[in-house]
């Protein structure tokens, strides 16, 4: 199986900080709903940007029942992190962003090797060389980016799938996908904390409801570790466990490498994969590597 693989980046955690810091550019009061157990960098760098951090429970009717408490007390409106239109466009410009930068990067590819020259144009046997994505996967928690790259990318022929950790049920989006009912409550402690939420509604229709999801995997906490190591290592990029998921599927899930040596053949797949976030201390990293021995 051959896969040509184009890493993208997009913040898990950054819709907390994004929305404090335009509140702060613009002068308005803001309040971020934050999971008591969220890791304390993701609190920091929400704080640093001048928000006021409201605790809620893990789960989301927790978020959701605090996230009621403060609109009632404060007649403040609410911009969910996934589950509306608005924020579903918004982050589906990371698809047409890493559409439009892999075909530059093929095309000047092709003309560095001579593709399309006069010369090979008399000549059969070489086969077109490709001028975009085959696929995108994404990570998938409430799946407003999962939804938004889809919707990037219809019409292109990019097929989207998306991935998640299976740990103490958080692979929602994939049984919601596969039973054809979105599944509306997560209780979890996967390491990809940024994951550890149920599909919006919203994000559900076009994942789901217009089929613009080619399907959804789920791997192992080992697995995303293993994906986390090597971007480390060798790519030398500090992500968090939520960012490596759909590398872990790219690498370790037999169901999507058979799909990509059925469908792709030799020439395999030009395969965008976005990595998520990059929310994580230094003693968070010692400890996950140190329990992975």
């Amino acid at each position: 199986m051959k896969l040509t693989i184009y890493p993208t980046w997009a913040w898990t955690g950054n819709h907390a900080q994004a929305l404090a810091l335009a509140a702060r550019e613009n002068g308005i009061k803001v309040r971020i709903v934050m999971p008591d157990i969220s890791i304390p960098q993701k609190i920091a760098a929400t704080k640093g940007y001048g928000a006021e951090v409201v605790f809620s429970g893990s789960t989301s009717p927790e978020r959701e029942a605090a996230a009621a408490r403060v609109i009632a007390e404060t007649g403040a409106r609410l911009v969910p992190p996934y589950d509306h239109p608005d924020i579903m466009l918004g982050q589906g410009t990371m698809g047409l962003e890493l559409q439009e930068q892999v075909a530059e990067l093929l095309a000047a590819e092709s003309k560095e090797s001579g593709h399309g020259s006069k010369q090979e144009a008399t000549t059969t046997t070489k086969k077109k060389p490709k001028t975009g994505l085959d696929a995108i996967i994404t990570p998938c928690g409430g799946g407003g980016m999962l939804s938004g790259v889809a919707l990037s990318c219809e019409g292109t022929g990019i097929r989207v799938f998306g991935s998640e950790p299976m740990f103490q049920g958080a692979d929602d989006g994939k049984r919601g996908y596969e039973s054809g009912q979105r599944v509306a409550s997560v209780s979890t402690l996967t390491v990809a904390d940024g994951l550890r939420t149920p599909v919006g509604e919203h994000p559900f229709s076009v994942i789901h409801g217009r089929r613009l999801v080619s399907g959804m995997f789920s791997v192992t906490e080992e697995e995303i570790l293993a994906a986390m190591r090597l971007v480390l290592e060798r790519c030398k990029m500090v992500v968090e466990p939520s960012a490596c998921v759909p590398l872990a599927a790219a690498l370790f899930d037999e169901e999507f490498r058979a799909l990509v040596e059925r469908e792709g053949g030799e020439e395999g797949w030009e395969l965008g994969i976005v990595l998520s976030g990059g929310n994580v201390g230094v003693d968070a990293l010692g400890r996950m590597f140190g329990e992975a021995k």
